[in-house]
C-alpha cells in the first residue's frame, strides 16, 4: 500500500505544484494562465486541481487499506484471503485514481463523449474496490474466535462503514 502511496503522491505532486505556480503568477505577476478574457483557459485550474485532488483521496485512503488488511490477518492468524488478488486490486484502484479526474467537472461544459468515459471509469472502480470487501470478509470468517479482540471488531465496522459509504455516496 505505501508503494502504491508513493508512487501516486510522486505522479501527482508536480502537477499539482505547476497548478499552484500558475495560479500565483496570475495573482501576482498578471499573467493569464486561466483568465479567459485574455486567450487564458479557465476551466484548466480546474483540470489541474483535479487531476491532483482526486488521487489524493486515494493517496490518503490506501494506507488505510494496508492497516485493515494487517490487522485482519494478525488477529485472523493467517495471511489475508487472495494476497494476490488485493494487491492487484490496489494497483487498479492507483491506476483509476488518475483516469477519473474530471467526474468532479460534469458541470463545465466537457462533451458527451468525455462524460461517457469519465463515468465508465469511476464506476469501473467498484471492481477492484469489491475484491478488496470480499478478500476482507473472506478473511474475517476464516477466523475461528470472532468474539474477543477489539481491533478486529474495529477493523470490520471500517469495512462495513467503508461498503455503506461506497453504496450510498456520503
Amino acid at each position: 500500500a505505501i508503494i502504491f502511496t508513493a508512487i501516486m503522491v510522486i505522479l501527482t505532486l508536480p502537477i499539482s505544484t505547476g497548478g499552484l505556480v500558475m495560479l500565483l503568477m496570475d495573482l501576482h505577476t498578471n499573467s493569464e494562465f486561466y483568465d479567459s478574457m485574455y486567450s487564458g483557459d479557465s476551466v484548466l485550474y480546474q483540470h489541474l486541481f483535479w487531476f491532483f485532488g482526486h488521487p489524493e483521496v486515494y493517496i490518503l485512503i490506501l494506507p488505510g487499506f494496508g492497516v485493515i488488511s494487517q490487522s485482519l490477518s494478525t488477529y485472523a492468524t493467517r495471511s489475508v484471503f487472495g494476497g494476490q488478488s488485493m494487491i492487484l486490486a490496489m494497483g487498479c484502484i492507483s491506476i483509476l485514481g488518475f483516469l477519473v479526474w474530471a467526474h468532479h467537472m460534469m458541470t463545465v461544459g466537457l462533451e458527451v463523449d468525455t462524460r461517457a468515459y469519465f463515468s465508465a471509469v469511476t464506476i469501473m472502480i467498484a471492481i477492484p474496490t469489491g475484491t478488496k470487501i470480499f478478500n476482507w470478509l473472506g478473511t474475517y470468517m476464516a477466523n475461528n474466535n470472532r468474539t474477543r479482540q477489539v481491533d478486529l471488531w474495529c477493523a470490520l465496522s471500517f469495512v462495513i462503514l467503508f461498503t455503506l459509504g461506497g453504496t450510498t455516496g456520503v
